[in-house]
Parts: structure tokens; C-alpha cells; sequence
């Protein structure tokens, strides 16, 4: 393959996936009033981080004071002993100035010392307990947002939000704040001190002061647009990374392994470079810092020697200036990393600000309603509903479905079925017209309510990490081990499950990889009957298992879905001859409503699909 060919993919699938994982914080980077309002959510996220902690905050806030006091009494005590303390021993032989600036300085060094352990142990006591309550607030929303938020925003731009971003954060909060707070308090602190011992020299040693600020203007510019490309090359790698692991198996066996490589490659370099021209600008900027103090301790040398000589200034207080200027550069420096920290942890802050502040579609109602005895029934109003406002799935359906009825949804893909589903079990909400249960809006209903009375099957057939018993046990917490195995019984998963070397406590592993499809939708089914829903929705649940399971979960069907409301979604009709009642489906519309039975005596589209049925059995 060229390299103009690897290059035309990476960059393919690169747009290909800024497109379609963008969220609005890297959608709208070029938007001035986007920006504007992203750095505006992040300091009020900050600002919710922090507000808990204010009085642990300020208490290390004091312990900075204190180090910063004693990391300006070094030089002074220097200053003190060349101009005072030797030659009252040269002239006089006492030693007591020097025996005093001693201890001083030992008292200083040893409280220096308590200051820097007492503030690591309680900052990184703080930094912790934020990042905490962030990582657990941020997973809470992911939780809350809808269905369709998570259609749109993969499993691998939540891994980045909840590992690089979270990592940026940290290192700012443990690492950075107190190289802030410290650089600040000595850059302020040092300017004093030096015009007030020698002003001549102060001068001209802020005489560079025109320099750094220029200097400083070119990094604010250039470095925000580096570091908000670094972390979006960053979110690329971990969303190709997660979809390509996630699907690995795909991967293997349609021999995409090079293809890939090639892929993760080119997102690789990008990422590469982006941080590469980040650490260049912070090179320049950190090595222009460093220049800058160097040039103008050399001038404070010349001038202030000259003084010196000249009998306008003591030797003491030009030795004490030139390690003040020295601790003045230094923290600038210093400021210098860590706004490539702020940085990161700016754009780190914005993109978890934004998901923080994504509208919830489908909002728990603000004063919830609840249904003391469910009967099940089902109604939908003049439904109107569509994923994009160009794709209308359903113009506006009216359906009552009676509690306890088994109705069957046939019709070609795209025909609505799983969209009814998913608006019966509020994944969704309606565009227009209700959803209704026992005469109650959904929109309306408790979350308990809706969730207890309603659950949906798919085939997805999902199972959570752990054995066996607790992933029945999802159903109804609580359960004991007698009701988990009559559940288990009754949908004829006892018999494979008491066959497995640890029985009901066998561990599934990861995504249930350790039972094969069929077993796995026997557990799901297991877990849905304890659950004893008033309405249970199986959307194709019956796609993974083999003819001989097929048959024991039809027989099983029948004893779960007695007394219950039942929405049937399948392409095997074999599971849809249990329904009480069919409706077939065109662009939303229902074309045939009735029993199999006469819809296959009536010759319409029912009827025509169960002969393509069993022809295909033939």
C-alpha cells in the first residue's frame, strides 16, 4: 500500500471518527462564543470541586505562607552574616552574631521541613477526596443521560473522559497547585523585599520584566491551541483503541490485524506530533525564561560589583540580591510547567464540563406519579417519532394493547418495531402524543414504578461480570438462592447451569464469554422472570438459541408470560404463534392487526411472510 494511500485512510477515519464521536466540546473548538462558554462550565466545575474543601484549602494556603517565609529568610540570614556577623569577629573576635544567624537558620530549615510535609500529605489528602467526588458525579451522568447520548458518544470517549482526562486533573490538584501558589507568593514576595534592601538594583533587574511578558503572551497563544489538539489526538487513540479491542473478535477473523495497525498508526504519529509541538513551545518558553533571569543576573553583577566598589552597596546585600534573583527566575519557571499542566487539565476540565452539562432527554419527572395495582395496559396517543428530523419512524401511531395480552410486532427492518420497544421502555420520549401505562404518561411515571412493571429483552442477551446466581439475582435483589433457582427452572436453564462446575456460583467472566449465546439468553430470561414485570418486551430474545432451546424457552414462554403484558419482536414466527395477537408494520404504520391464525387465512402480508417462513425451514 502507498503512503499516500495510508495517509488518504488514516485521514478518513479520522474524520470519520471526530464525526461521529464529536461532542460539542471538539465540534465547535473554531466557535469563539463556544470556547468562551466551555472555559465558563469548567470554572464553575472547578468551583464545585473546591467549594467542599475551602477551610482544608485555606489551612494549606497558610502552611504555603509559612515555607514561603522561610524560603525568604535564607538570603537575609546570608546578607546578615557577610555584613554583620564576620566582621564583629574580624574586629572583635565575637562569635555570638554568627552563633545566632546558626540557630536561626536551623529553626528556619526545620520548619521549612514540617511545612513541606504537613502540605504533600493533606494536599494529596484533598486532591484525592475531589477527584473522587468528580469521577463518581461524572459516572453518575453517564448513567442518567439517554439511550440516544450514548448511541452517539462510544464507550470510548467515556473511557477517556474517566482515565486521560481524570489523570490531567489529578496531576494539577497533587503536583501543580502548590508550584502555583508558591512561584506567586515569591515572585510578589522577592520584588518586595529586594526594593526594599537596594531599589537601585531592583531596577535594573526589572528592567527585563517587558521581555518575559512578551515572551509570556506568545506561549498563552500558542500553547491553548497545542494542548486542546493534544488532548483530542489523545481521545482519538483511546476511542480507535476501545472500538478495536471491543470488537476484536471481528477482527481477527476477517484478517483486519495490518489494516488496523495501519490505523493506529497514523493516529499514533498525529498524537505524536500534537504533543511534540507542545513540548517544543514549552522548550522555547521554559529556555527564553532561563535566559532572560540569566541575562539580567549578569547585568545585576556588573551594575551592583560597580556599586559595590564605589562604596554605595554592601557586599552582603548584593549576594543576598543575587540569590534573591535566583529564587525571583526560578519560580517563574517553575509557573512556566505549570501552565503546561493547567493546561491540560483546562481541557481535560472542559470536555468533562460539557458532559456534565448535556441535557437529560428522557428527565425523571419532577413530581412522579405511581400505580398501586398495574394491570399492563398499553397505550400509545398519536405517537409521532424519528431518530433525525429527516427520518420519520413513526407519523403518529395509535395502539392499545389490554393488560395481559401477548402481541406480536412483524415487518421488514426498519419498520419501527424495536423504536415501539424502546418508547415502552422509555429509552426514549415521544416527539409528540403519549405513551401511557394503566392510563399514566410514562413522562409521569416514578422511576421504580416504570422500571419494576416494565423490562425489556434483547439479544444482546448481556451479562454482567460474576457467577451465575447474582446475575439472576438482578432481576429482584434480595432473592434468595431457593426463588433464583425455581426462576431458573421455570425458563429451563436449571439443567445446564447444575451441569457447570460450580453450579449456580460459576463465574460467567467478562460479558458471560464462559456460556455460549443460548445459555447466556436462558440466564437474561431467568433474570426477567424473577424480576415478575407487568410488561415484558422481547426484541428478537430468542435470535441466539439453537432449535432444541428455542423449543424449551417456547414452552417456558407461556408460563412466564401468563398474566403479564407481552410485546413480541421476532423474524422466527416460531415465537410469534404464542401471541394472542399480530401487528405488522410498514414505515410505522400498522398494514394488519389480528390473530396469527387469521392473518394467514386472510392472505395478506402476514401470511405471505410465515410461507417464506416455512419454506425456509423446508
Amino acid at each position: 500500500m502507498s503512503t499516500n494511500e495510508k495517509h488518504d485512510k488514516h485521514a478518513h477515519w479520522r474524520g470519520r471518527a471526530e464525526s461521529a464521536e464529536a461532542d460539542r466540546t471538539s465540534a465547535e473548538d473554531d466557535d469563539a462564543e463556544s470556547i468562551k462558554e466551555l472555559r465558563s462550565q469548567s470554572r464553575r466545575l472547578l468551583g464545585w470541586m473546591i467549594r467542599p474543601h475551602k477551610k482544608a484549602i485555606a489551612f494549606l494556603c497558610g502552611i504555603l505562607l509559612v515555607q514561603n517565609f522561610t524560603s525568604m529568610a535564607t538570603p537575609l540570614l546570608v546578607m546578615f552574616g557577610i555584613d554583620n556577623a564576620i566582621p564583629a569577629i574580624s574586629e572583635r573576635g565575637d562569635y555570638s552574631v554568627l552563633i545566632g544567624i546558626g540557630i536561626t537558620f536551623a529553626v528556619v530549615s526545620v520548619l521549612k521541613y514540617v511545612c513541606v510535609r504537613l502540605y504533600v500529605a493533606q494536599s494529596a489528602k484533598v486532591g484525592n477526596a475531589m477527584l473522587f467526588a468528580l469521577r463518581g458525579r461524572v459516572f453518575r451522568k453517564f448513567q442518567a443521560l439517554s439511550v440516544s447520548f450514548h448511541e452517539r458518544f462510544t464507550s470510548g470517549r467515556v473511557t477517556a473522559r474517566q482515565s486521560s482526562d481524570m489523570e490531567s486533573i489529578r496531576e494539577m490538584t497533587e503536583n501543580g497547585v502548590d508550584d502555583l501558589v508558591l512561584a506567586a507568593l515569591n515572585v510578589v514576595t522577592i520584588t518586595v523585599v529586594m526594593l526594599v534592601i537596594d531599589a537601585r538594583l531592583a531596577a535594573v533587574a526589572l528592567l527585563t520584566f517587558p521581555l518575559m511578558l512578551m515572551l509570556g503572551r506568545w506561549f498563552n497563544r500558542v500553547s491553548t491551541l497545542a494542548y486542546r489538539r493534544a488532548r483530542e489526538t489523545v481521545a482519538l487513540l483511546i476511542v480507535y483503541f476501545v472500538e478495536s479491542m471491543g470488537g476484536v473478535r471481528a477482527v481477527q477473523a476477517y484478517r483486519r490485524e495490518e489494516r488496523d495497525k495501519e490505523l493506529f498508526a497514523g493516529l499514533n504519529t498525529d498524537n505524536r506530533f500534537a504533543q511534540a509541538a507542545g513540548h517544543q513551545q514549552n522548550a522555547f518558553m521554559s529556555g527564553g525564561m532561563r535566559g532572560i533571569g540569566h541575562l539580567a543576573t549578569v547585568v545585576v553583577l556588573l551594575f551592583g560589583g560597580w556599586q559595590v566598589m564605589q562604596g554605595n552597596t554592601e557586599l552582603g546585600v548584593l549576594a543576598a540580591f543575587l540569590l534573591y534573583m535566583k529564587r525571583f527566575f526560578d519560580p517563574l519557571n517553575e509557573l512556566v510547567q505549570f501552565y503546561n499542566v493547567l493546561q491540560s487539565a483546562t481541557s481535560a476540565l472542559e470536555k468533562i464540563s460539557g458532559v456534565l452539562d448535556e441535557p437529560i432527554e428522557v428527565a425523571e419527572p419532577e413530581e412522579p406519579r405511581s400505580i398501586a395495582s398495574p394491570r399492563g395496559e398499553l397505550r400509545f396517543d398519536n405517537v409521532r417519532f424519528q431518530y433525525r428530523d429527516d427520518q420519520v419512524v413513526l407519523p403518529g401511531l395509535d395502539l392499545r394493547i389490554p393488560g395481559g395480552q401477548t402481541m406480536a410486532l412483524v415487518g421488514a427492518t426498519g419498520a419501527g418495531k424495536t423504536t415501539i420497544a424502546k418508547l415502552v421502555s422509555r429509552f426514549y420520549d415521544p416527539k409528540s402524543g403519549t405513551v401511557s401505562l394503566d392510563g399514566v404518561d410514562l413522562r409521569d411515571l416514578a422511576e421504580a414504578d416504570l422500571r419494576g412493571n416494565i423490562v425489556m429483552i434483547t439479544q444482546e442477551n448481556f451479562l454482567f461480570n460474576g457467577t451465575i446466581a447474582e446475575n439472576i439475582e438482578l432481576g429482584l435483589p434480595g432473592s434468595t438462592r431457593e426463588r433464583i433457582v425455581e426462576a431458573a427452572k421455570v425458563v429451563g436453564a436449571h439443567e445446564f447451569i447444575e451441569a457447570l462446575p460450580e453450579g449456580y456460583d460459576t463465574h460467567v467472566r467478562k460479558r458471560g464469554g464462559r456460556l455460549s449465546a443460548g445459555q447466556r439468553q436462558l440466564v437474561v430470561f431467568a433474570r426477567a422472570f424473577l424480576a415478575d414485570p407487568r410488561v415484558l418486551i422481547l426484541d428478537e430474545a430468542t435470535s441466539s438459541l439453537d432449535i432444541p432451546s428455542e423449543r424449551l424457552v417456547q414452552r417456558a414462554l407461556r408460563t412466564i408470560l401468563a398474566d403479564r403484558t407481552a410485546i413480541i419482536i421476532a423474524h422466527r414466527l416460531s415465537t410469534v404463534e404464542i401471541a394472542d395477537r399480530v401487528l405488522v408494520l410498514e414505515h410505522g404504520r400498522i398494514i394488519e392487526d389480528g390473530h396469527p391464525s387469521e392473518l394467514i387465512d386472510h392472505g395478506g402480508e402476514y401470511a405471505t411472510l410465515h410461507r417464506q417462513w416455512e419454506d425456509s425451514l423446508v
